[in-house]
């Protein structure tokens, strides 16, 4: 039987970009669903590192995103109720290094232009690197300091930031699909059907991840979100050998990179529990989740060179999964003029969980009407050129675009069949 359910906003997608736009829109005095045809973090986040980074992020609107998302982390890490430390929260730094004098001054210049931009940077030479990190392999050429980089849980905090939006009064919906997105005559929001019922609201949130697209697609708009798969090793727990988030200067470019290639660079990090995440690979294949030897012998390969104490450690375990990848670079995020009451809230990469509580800000300042604190036109979802025939534009949402998960950063090792679940097409009321 088909139930109705009226909420002023209801958000597509329970990881953690999804839970924080619940929790600012219930702090902002709205009525929130949350709806996942998985669990919470089951898709994108569930196997994400944590990483809040400003250090990977060149000067423009992606750092300045990152920027207002680490004060938002902090606010909430200090917020009270032991919040922080339910998150796993950890304030340690980064530390980027560069093996040779040519990396090292482009190290330089790439912080100069942060430092300009409100990042904190400080160069470390590579003498002074092991004051840092004593594990570290010598003869490294130098290296930045972040002391805004930090770390979370990934599933702990989508779980945290939830329990605090329905303490508010928000709905959470999980095993639940989304069939259709509703929309009137003036093809303007009406909500969602779901095989469980109908959910009405005049806005949608689109924070499926790497199925984002296909979400765009039941509302009648084109996404291009692709997957970029991504690899992960787990050590057995160790003593904390490594302090800061490391890793190599090349991580920057291939973060950066558009390459469908497959990608390796050393990212090497501990955490509270004592194992260590490596990373980090980037490839586009689709959502094949075939287990690649390869990439797994390069991520441990360039780990023990980066630490090379790690070379006698048992490896425990392995994960891949799939980053919602936008040919740009950067999330879509906020209202879609193609559709009145579509909001997107997805495509950040690997980043997602880094830059959750700002996208999650910035949606509940539009809901309400109010001016975000930053411009939102470099996120617009309607930026991809559309092609010669009236179709998607590059990396159209349709196709192998339509999934959720994400790799190292925000990643998942669920698959295609976790995370925020759509179905046959838009429907009008």
């Amino acid at each position: 039987m088909l139930t109705r359910s009226p909420h002023d906003v209801v958000v597509v997608g329970a990881g953690v970009v999804g839970a924080a736009c619940a929790y600012y829109a219930t702090l902002a005095g709205l009525s929130a669903a949350v709806v996942d045809r998985g669990p919470v973090a089951g898709g994108t986040t569930g196997a994400g590192e944590g990483n809040l980074l400003v250090s990977d992020k060149e000067p423009g609107p992606e750092l300045d995103l990152a920027l207002l998302s680490t004060r938002l982390w902090r606010e909430l890490a200090e917020s009270g109720d032991g919040f922080g430390e339910a998150i796993e929260y950890e304030p340690k730094g980064g530390l980027v290094v560069a093996s040779g004098q040519p990396g090292a001054d482009a190290l330089r210049a790439f912080a100069a232009a942060q430092r300009a931009a409100g990042v904190a940077a400080e160069e470390i030479a590579g003498d002074r690197l092991r004051e840092l990190e004593p594990h570290l392999a010598p003869g490294l050429a130098g290296g930045f300091h972040y002391p805004q980089d930090a770390q979370v849980q990934p599933a702990l905090a989508a779980a945290r930031l939830l329990r605090a939006a329905r303490l508010a009064g928000a709905e959470v919906r999980l095993g639940e699909t989304v069939t259709a997105v509703r929309t009137g005559r003036d093809g303007s929001v009406l909500g969602l059907t779901t095989d469980r019922g109908r959910i009405d609201a005049p806005a949608v949130v689109n924070a499926a991840g790497t199925w984002g697209g296909a979400l765009a697609e039941l509302a009648g708009v084109a996404l291009p979100v692709l997957p970029r798969r991504g690899f992960v090793l787990v050590t057995e727990p160790l003593p904390r050998i490594v302090r800061h988030k490391v890793y190599a200067a090349d991580y920057v470019a291939d973060v950066a990179s558009g390459s469908a290639g497959l990608q390796t660079s050393a990212v090497v990090e501990g955490t509270p529990a004592g194992p260590v995440l490596i990373g980090a690979s980037r490839e586009r294949v689709g959502f094949d989740r075939t287990l690649s030897v390869e990439v797994l012998r390069r991520l441990a390969g360039q780990a023990a060179a980066l630490f090379p104490v790690l070379a006698g450690v048992t490896v425990q375990r392995a994960y891949r999964g799939f980053r919602p990848y936008l040919p740009d670079h950067l999330p879509a995020i906020g209202a879609d003029p193609r559709r009145p009451g579509l909001y997107h809230a997805c495509g950040h990469e690997g980043a997602g969980i880094g830059l959750a509580p700002a996208t999650g800000l910035l949606i509940s300042r539009q809901l309400v009407g109010k001016q975000p604190e930053l411009d939102l036109t470099p996120f617009r979802a309607d930026r991809f050129a559309a092609a010669p025939d009236g179709g998607p534009g590059q990396g159209s949402g349709s196709g192998q675009g339509r999934g959720t998960a994400s790799g190292p950063d925000s990643g998942s090792g669920r698959g295609p069949e976790a995370g925020s679940g759509v179905g046959q097409g838009e429907r009008r009321d």
